[in-house]
């Protein structure tokens, strides 16, 4: 059955130096994806950067709503901006930053339900 997911019903993940929502999820009744709103401020003087994270058996898809940013991954530098898509392969260690001086507004897709079991922080 067709199912609607409202911003109301979004979860927030609380996860540091970012805004979180989990859109949809095995949590939130789907059975095989994870649909993540992610928002990234402009680093402050002082902010730490992100640590790299993977994700052990599936692809991440990391969608630029607005704004600039660089993804860091095991393959290289990756620049981004709003419009672009990139494809995290499985097992690769990556984190995204703010590169530009607005909020960087993402998308994130996974072909999983739950993520959480087989993602690794660095």
């Amino acid at each position: 059955m067709a199912r609607v997911y409202t911003p109301e019903q979004a979860t927030s993940l609380g996860l540091p130096g970012r805004k979180s929502m989990e859109i949809a999820s095995r949590a939130l009744g789907t059975e095989g994806v994870t649909l993540r709103y992610v928002e990234i401020p402009v680093p402050q003087p002082g902010d730490s950067p992100r640590k790299p994270h993977r994700h052990d058996g599936f692809e991440e898809v990391i969608h630029v709503l607005e704004g600039n940013g660089c993804t860091e991954s095991d393959s290289g530098s990756h620049p981004l901006r709003a419009g672009d898509t990139i494809v995290m392969p499985p097992g690769e260690w990556h984190a995204t930053r703010n590169t530009g001086n607005t909020t960087l507004k993402l998308l994130c897709f996974f072909p999983v339900g739950d993520i959480t079991a087989r993602t690794s922080n660095g």
